[in-house]
């Protein structure tokens, strides 16, 4: 994303670069999984369980978007059989602030949000 905020305008644009990542980092899934390995690194089983409405497929998509951004990292531990347990990265973790900032604002705003939502929802009716 590119300020391009001026004295004169107040415009900001959002890149496709940009456009993409935020896609991928705040979709659905990838908020509910990011939840948990804020928490503690789990393995593919436990982030199953914990996030219950994914599907395998969604969730290994998921996984795999978060960690070529650098958002979460692979990690295979020695044991038998082999097992992979997904952490947070210390770039992941630059992500919490913003979240939660975006999680307030829509706390705060829900109210205004539901009245506007049904106004529109009489309108079309």
């Amino acid at each position: 994303m590119r300020d391009t905020t001026t004295p004169q305008t107040s415009e900001l644009r959002i890149d496709a670069p940009h456009r993409e990542l935020l896609d991928q980092v705040l979709d659905k899934w990838s908020l509910s999984v990011l939840n948990e390995l804020c928490e503690r690194p789990s393995r593919f089983n436990e982030l199953r369980r914990a996030v219950p409405a994914v599907t395998q497929k969604s969730l290994t998509a998921t996984l795999r978007r978060l960690e070529r951004n650098g958002i979460i990292e692979r990690h295979v531990v020695a044991t038998r059989p082999v097992a992979v347990e997904y952490r947070i990265t210390p770039l992941g973790k630059t992500l919490r602030a913003p979240i939660d900032t975006l999680l307030e604002w829509a706390d705060a705003y829900m109210p205004q949000i539901d009245h506007a939502r049904k106004a529109f929802d009489a309108q079309i009716e």
